[in-house]
């Protein structure tokens, strides 16, 4: 791949991240959003912990002396920070993280 064509494909990328960013704001300026969207925002981040928890729950090694201890480690701090900030976006991110260090180092 040459320097122009890595060029290109981080300006369409960017291009195309910034369209999918805009392109609400200027459909919904003047008027409310429809139901199905605001469903979708609303249920949105329960459907996110919910696939992470079954993704955390399937990795987990019977053959290990610490089996499930990483993985519902990490469930615990996600519900944790759930529960006590009550902010998706941090019990998400947090949680991943404590997963994906648990997993690296224990």
């Amino acid at each position: 791949m040459t320097h122009t064509e890595i060029f290109l494909a981080i300006a369409v990328m960017a291009a195309a991240n910034l369209l999918t960013r805009v392109l609400p704001f200027i459909f919904f300026v003047k008027k409310t959003p429809p139901e199905w969207i605001v469903f979708i925002e609303k249920s949105f981040p329960p459907i996110i912990m919910t696939i992470l928890i079954f993704y955390t729950l399937s990795h987990i090694e019977f053959e290990n002396e610490l089996y499930g201890f990483k993985e519902l480690s990490a469930i615990l701090i996600t519900a944790f920070l759930h529960i006590k900030l009550n902010n998706y976006l941090i019990s998400i991110c947090v949680g991943t993280l404590s997963y994906m260090g648990l997993v690296q180092f224990l």
